[in-house]
């Protein structure tokens, strides 16, 4: 009678510590949401390569991202995935119980985005997203599409269009702005099996038939380069993000998220 006592105390442990490992080290812990009494203002945070390289202002040390992805976490910041972004910015829902939200972003797709950034994203609880430039997955300095279906397994990492060949959107026409937005969304279904919701603006290039396009082609949201917070009156589109540059104080990174 005490050894089947002390066995189900024993089990009962296991179960506890178990259920706490499954809420919190996946992403994919169930979220309550409700909506918002005022507007939301979400800061989406814009970074691209993960490499010390001086003078190039889209290559953001590691130590660098390390510091910022360690305050995000200390902070008690919910890092919200493309579809949560629609929940919040064109339904104005937001998590019940995570009132510091952000959304963290990467552009083009380079290698380092695995080697570096990915083991710290686990490390820190950071959910991101990946705009892939379609055609250079598998190619020199990018990443291949091995560590791309590693990443998405994770939970950690979701994947996005930055069109097929990043060519600045407002230099084509509509016709070609069409083809580079659709070829990449079909190359995301066929090969990581999704349906792709939003759409990075190369370079942050875009004009008037933009928008119409990537609404037309199934997007549900498009992100800029325009600085400031992203918020519903910018329209589904056109919404804004945060650059972070390399050497930015914590001070300065704080600020990005502040409305």
């Amino acid at each position: 009678m005490f050894k089947r006592l002390i066995l189900l105390c024993l089990a009962l442990v296991l179960v506890g510590v178990l259920l706490t490992q499954s809420v919190f080290a996946s992403p994919k812990y169930t979220t309550k949401w409700e909506k918002s009494n005022a507007p939301v203002n979400l800061p989406i945070l814009m970074y691209h390569s993960v490499e010390n390289k001086p003078g190039n202002g889209l290559c953001v040390p590691p130590e660098q991202l390390e510091q910022q992805l360690k305050y995000l976490h200390e902070q008690g910041y919910y890092t919200v995935t493309p579809a949560e972004a629609y929940k919040i910015l064109v339904q104005n829902k937001v998590p019940k119980k995570h009132k510091k939200l952000v959304m963290v972003t990467f552009d083009d797709g380079y290698e380092n985005n695995y080697t570096a950034a990915y083991p710290l994203l686990k490390k820190y609880h950071i959910h991101a997203t990946i705009g892939l430039i379609t055609s250079k997955i598998d190619t020199q300095g990018m990443l291949t599409l091995k560590q791309i279906k590693e990443m998405k397994k994770s939970k950690w990492v979701s994947f996005v269009s930055h069109t097929q060949n990043h060519q600045e959107l407002d230099r084509l026409d509509e016709a070609g702005q069409r083809e580079e937005m659709q070829a990449s969304r079909t190359w995301l279904k066929q090969n990581l099996h999704q349906k792709p919701d939003l759409l990075v603006y190369p370079v942050g290039r875009y004009n008037e038939v933009s928008p119409k396009v990537a609404k037309e082609s199934g997007y549900k949201l498009a992100l800029t380069t325009q600085p400031g917070l992203a918020n519903a009156e910018q329209g589904k589109y056109e919404l804004h993000r945060q650059r972070v540059v390399p050497d930015m104080t914590q001070e300065a990174f704080a600020k990005l998220l502040q409305p």
